[in-house]
Protein backbone atom coordinates (compact mmCIF):
# COMPACT_ATOMS: atom_id res chain seq x y z
CA UNK A 1 0.00 0.00 0.00
CA UNK A 2 1.25 3.24 -0.95
CA UNK A 3 1.23 6.78 1.09
CA UNK A 4 -1.07 9.17 0.26
CA UNK A 5 -0.01 12.23 -1.30
CA UNK A 6 -2.30 15.28 -0.75
CA UNK A 7 -1.19 18.13 -3.04
CA UNK A 8 -2.29 21.76 -2.61
CA UNK A 9 -3.91 23.58 -5.57
CA UNK A 10 -4.34 27.13 -5.15
CA UNK A 11 -5.88 29.95 -7.53
CA UNK A 12 -4.60 33.28 -7.20
CA UNK A 13 -7.60 35.44 -8.82
CA UNK A 14 -9.57 38.39 -7.82
CA UNK A 15 -12.46 37.66 -9.73
CA UNK A 16 -12.09 34.56 -9.73
CA UNK A 17 -12.49 34.74 -5.70
CA UNK A 18 -15.39 36.84 -5.71
CA UNK A 19 -16.77 34.24 -8.64
CA UNK A 20 -16.81 37.00 -11.37
CA UNK A 21 -14.52 34.51 -13.34
CA UNK A 22 -14.92 31.08 -13.57
CA UNK A 23 -11.56 29.28 -12.18
CA UNK A 24 -10.05 27.83 -15.02
CA UNK A 25 -6.33 27.22 -13.99
CA UNK A 26 -7.08 25.43 -10.92
CA UNK A 27 -8.97 22.42 -12.80
CA UNK A 28 -6.24 22.25 -14.95
CA UNK A 29 -3.78 21.97 -12.85
CA UNK A 30 -5.72 19.30 -10.92
CA UNK A 31 -6.55 17.55 -14.60
CA UNK A 32 -2.98 17.28 -15.88
CA UNK A 33 -1.50 15.89 -12.52
CA UNK A 34 -3.93 13.83 -12.99
CA UNK A 35 -2.72 12.21 -16.17
CA UNK A 36 1.02 13.01 -14.34
CA UNK A 37 0.75 10.72 -11.29
CA UNK A 38 -0.05 7.14 -10.96
CA UNK A 39 0.40 7.13 -6.98
CA UNK A 40 -2.84 7.49 -5.11
CA UNK A 41 -3.42 11.46 -3.97
CA UNK A 42 -6.06 13.99 -3.37
CA UNK A 43 -6.34 17.61 -4.66
CA UNK A 44 -6.53 20.06 -1.43
CA UNK A 45 -8.14 23.06 -3.55
CA UNK A 46 -8.06 27.05 -2.70
CA UNK A 47 -9.01 29.81 -4.70
CA UNK A 48 -7.81 33.40 -2.94
CA UNK A 49 -8.00 37.17 -4.22
CA UNK A 50 -4.58 38.40 -5.54
CA UNK A 51 -3.66 40.00 -1.94
CA UNK A 52 0.09 39.18 -0.22
CA UNK A 53 -1.76 38.32 3.13
CA UNK A 54 -4.40 35.74 1.82
CA UNK A 55 -1.69 34.04 -0.64
CA UNK A 56 0.55 33.92 2.66
CA UNK A 57 -1.76 32.11 4.53
CA UNK A 58 -3.05 29.65 1.89
CA UNK A 59 0.18 28.84 1.46
CA UNK A 60 1.21 28.36 5.25
CA UNK A 61 -2.36 26.47 5.84
CA UNK A 62 -1.80 23.88 3.15
CA UNK A 63 1.87 23.27 3.94
CA UNK A 64 1.60 23.66 7.75
CA UNK A 65 -1.94 21.89 8.65
CA UNK A 66 -3.44 20.36 5.52
CA UNK A 67 0.45 18.84 5.50
CA UNK A 68 0.30 18.87 1.48
CA UNK A 69 3.91 17.60 0.13
CA UNK A 70 3.10 19.50 -3.39
CA UNK A 71 1.35 22.69 -3.74
CA UNK A 72 1.33 24.26 -7.20
CA UNK A 73 -0.40 27.85 -7.48
CA UNK A 74 -1.79 29.42 -10.84
CA UNK A 75 -1.87 33.00 -11.50
CA UNK A 76 -0.57 35.97 -9.79
CA UNK A 77 3.43 35.89 -11.88
CA UNK A 78 3.24 38.67 -13.71
CA UNK A 79 4.61 42.34 -13.81
CA UNK A 80 1.05 44.16 -13.34
CA UNK A 81 1.08 45.89 -10.18
CA UNK A 82 -1.90 43.22 -8.40
CA UNK A 83 0.57 39.79 -9.72
CA UNK A 84 1.72 39.40 -6.33
CA UNK A 85 2.18 35.62 -6.00
CA UNK A 86 6.02 35.43 -6.31
CA UNK A 87 6.44 37.73 -3.63
CA UNK A 88 3.81 36.12 -1.08
CA UNK A 89 5.43 32.10 -1.82
CA UNK A 90 9.11 33.73 -1.11
CA UNK A 91 7.31 35.53 2.10
CA UNK A 92 6.53 32.11 3.47
CA UNK A 93 9.84 29.62 2.01
CA UNK A 94 12.30 28.46 4.28
CA UNK A 95 14.55 28.10 1.28
CA UNK A 96 14.06 29.40 -2.91
CA UNK A 97 14.12 26.94 -5.65
CA UNK A 98 15.29 29.37 -8.74
CA UNK A 99 15.76 26.37 -11.16
CA UNK A 100 12.38 25.68 -11.40
CA UNK A 101 11.41 29.51 -12.67
CA UNK A 102 14.25 29.11 -15.08
CA UNK A 103 13.41 26.11 -16.89
CA UNK A 104 9.79 26.93 -16.97
CA UNK A 105 10.60 30.46 -18.54
CA UNK A 106 12.83 28.58 -20.90
CA UNK A 107 10.21 26.57 -21.90
CA UNK A 108 7.48 28.99 -21.95
CA UNK A 109 10.31 30.92 -24.54
CA UNK A 110 9.37 27.85 -26.95
CA UNK A 111 6.18 29.34 -27.21
CA UNK A 112 5.41 32.86 -26.76
CA UNK A 113 8.12 35.59 -26.50
CA UNK A 114 6.50 37.03 -23.91
CA UNK A 115 7.12 34.28 -21.38
CA UNK A 116 10.95 36.72 -20.10
CA UNK A 117 7.82 38.72 -18.14
CA UNK A 118 6.90 35.77 -15.91
CA UNK A 119 8.06 35.67 -12.21
CA UNK A 120 7.63 31.98 -11.60
CA UNK A 121 9.66 30.74 -8.54
CA UNK A 122 9.69 27.88 -6.32
CA UNK A 123 10.48 27.05 -2.81
CA UNK A 124 10.31 24.61 0.13
CA UNK A 125 8.15 25.29 3.51
CA UNK A 126 9.05 22.88 5.71
CA UNK A 127 8.25 19.45 4.04
CA UNK A 128 6.30 21.23 1.42
CA UNK A 129 7.51 22.03 -2.37
CA UNK A 130 5.31 25.28 -3.55
CA UNK A 131 5.95 25.78 -7.02
CA UNK A 132 3.93 28.94 -8.94
CA UNK A 133 2.66 28.14 -12.35
CA UNK A 134 1.43 30.98 -15.03
CA UNK A 135 -2.58 31.52 -15.13
CA UNK A 136 -2.96 30.01 -18.52
CA UNK A 137 -3.71 26.64 -19.30
CA UNK A 138 -1.71 25.52 -22.05
CA UNK A 139 1.34 27.12 -20.10
CA UNK A 140 0.14 25.47 -17.16
CA UNK A 141 0.85 22.22 -18.83
CA UNK A 142 3.82 23.36 -20.76
CA UNK A 143 5.55 24.54 -17.62
CA UNK A 144 3.97 20.93 -15.02
CA UNK A 145 6.19 18.81 -18.43
CA UNK A 146 9.08 20.68 -18.03
CA UNK A 147 9.27 20.94 -14.13
CA UNK A 148 7.87 17.74 -13.00
CA UNK A 149 10.08 15.37 -13.42
CA UNK A 150 12.29 16.70 -10.91
CA UNK A 151 9.21 17.06 -8.56
CA UNK A 152 8.76 13.55 -7.19
CA UNK A 153 12.99 13.22 -6.19
CA UNK A 154 12.13 16.60 -4.12
CA UNK A 155 9.44 15.12 -2.46
CA UNK A 156 11.54 12.42 -1.53
CA UNK A 157 14.40 14.42 -0.14
CA UNK A 158 11.62 16.48 2.07
CA UNK A 159 10.87 12.94 3.26
CA UNK A 160 7.38 13.33 1.79
CA UNK A 161 5.13 10.23 0.05
CA UNK A 162 6.56 8.54 -2.98
CA UNK A 163 5.10 9.97 -6.19
CA UNK A 164 5.25 7.89 -9.11
CA UNK A 165 4.61 9.11 -12.53
CA UNK A 166 3.43 7.75 -15.70
CA UNK A 167 6.87 6.96 -17.71
CA UNK A 168 4.84 7.29 -21.04
CA UNK A 169 3.30 10.36 -19.67
CA UNK A 170 5.59 12.21 -17.70
CA UNK A 171 8.93 10.25 -16.73
CA UNK A 172 10.40 11.37 -13.27
CA UNK A 173 13.82 11.18 -12.72
CA UNK A 174 15.22 9.49 -9.40
CA UNK A 175 18.86 8.30 -8.89
CA UNK A 176 19.69 5.29 -8.68
CA UNK A 177 20.46 5.10 -5.22
CA UNK A 178 17.10 6.18 -4.18
CA UNK A 179 15.41 3.36 -3.57
CA UNK A 180 11.34 3.16 -2.74
CA UNK A 181 9.86 3.61 0.57
CA UNK A 182 8.35 1.04 2.28
CA UNK A 183 4.64 1.95 3.35
CA UNK A 184 6.12 1.53 7.77
CA UNK A 185 9.43 4.23 6.38
CA UNK A 186 8.15 7.71 7.23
Amino acid sequence: MSEHARIGIVTVSDRASRGEYEDKGGPAIEAELGKILLSDWEAVGVVVPDEPAQIESALMDLADNEKCCLIVTTGGTGPAPRDVTPEATEAVCHKMMPGFGELMRAESLKVVPTAILSRQTAGIRGRSLIINLPGNPPAIHDCLMAVFPAVPYCIDLLEGPWLETDADYCPSFRPKHAAKKSPTQS
